[in-house]
């Protein structure tokens, strides 16, 4: 009698998902229960997930990262000269400006702020159609969070929280696992993107909510 050829084992299954690790070897029975690979850690209260750009799997979070802002920083308002908004940075951060955005950076600590015209409002649905998928497909390893309506003192927004891996190290190729609050917010005609990263693990709430809390239109 032939032997019954049996189907690809559950173990298999989405193995390459995550890590783009190709073919899955046999899977050896023994008592003690195993991961499945291409899973990786939970991190917060987001279960969704999606699979990471370029194959890459979440990397550990550091046990002690860098990149805490010290609760003496001072700052500065800043004010561009297209945007028609206002928000206040940490002094001394490095910055780069492009035509309609500027990234202001410290160690594994960075604050974008975008705009663009837009024809309506932000909601929670139309993240979750638009900008998510946009965020999976140009980060690695993206892993959502949380979508959410909220309140800042500039004016309701869409908060998006999320998990990446740094691009590696130009010298050490090291990377980093980082969270982003991505802040969405809509006024006459014009959207803003407020984006605050830090390494997973950073206590860097209060500097944060001075930031997010800071933005103003003019």
């Amino acid at each position: 009698m032939a032997r019954q050829r049996r189907g690809p084992g559950r173990a298999g299954h989405g193995a390459g998902r995550l890590r783009g690790l190709g073919a899955v070897g046999p899977v050896r029975h023994c008592h003690r229960r195993r991961r499945r690979p291409g899973r990786g850690h939970r991190h917060g209260p987001g279960r969704t997930s999606q699979s990471p750009a370029g194959g890459q799997a979440p990397i550990p979070a550091e046990s002690n990262p860098p990149g805490d802002i010290p609760d003496t920083t001072v700052y500065v308002t800043y004010r561009p000269a297209a945007g028609h908004l206002l928000l206040k940075v940490p002094e001394g951060w490095s910055r780069r400006t492009g035509p309609a955005s500027s990234t202001f950076a410290s160690n594994l600590n960075s604050i974008t702020v975008a705009w663009k015209p837009m024809t309506a409002a932000p909601t929670v649905s139309s993240a979750r159609a638009t900008s998510v998928p946009a965020l999976q497909a140009s980060s690695l390893a993206f892993r959502l969070q949380g979508v959410r309506a909220v309140s800042l003192a500039g004016g309701p927004a869409v908060e998006i929280i999320y998990q990446v891996n740094s691009p590696p190290n130009q010298v050490t190729g090291r990377q980093y696992r980082l969270v982003i609050e991505r802040f969405e917010l809509y006024r006459n005609g014009r959207s803003a993107v407020v984006s605050l990263s830090s390494a997973v693990g950073s206590d860097n709430v209060d500097p944060w909510r001075t930031v997010s809390q800071s933005f103003r239109w003019r």
